[in-house]
């Protein structure tokens, strides 16, 4: 995160993108490109909502259990609820 220049933030806010901070794999054309996030971990975050669990807790509790980085799961919450 400390490497993307402020015009990149800018750009990133202007177009409504959150970047999520992780490693970067570089520019490899051999690799898949976009990953699908497995059905099973969206529905274990639809089961804590419906069991009324806190935000914080199900990005916990979800993100130990399939190893997701906790803002990923707090971005597939904010996506699941917005469609």
């Amino acid at each position: 995160m400390s490497t993307i220049s402020k015009s990149i933030e800018m750009f990133f806010e202007m177009q409504q993108i959150q970047p999520i901070e992780g490693d970067v794999w570089g520019h490899r054309k051999d690799i898949n490109e976009y990953y699908t996030v497995p059905s099973s971990v969206t529905e274990k975050i639809k089961e804590m909502k419906s069991e009324g669990k806190l935000n914080e807790d199900i990005e916990a509790n979800v993100s130990r259990c399939y190893r997701f980085n906790p803002k990923m799961i707090a971005y597939i919450m904010s996506k699941e609820t917005s469609v």
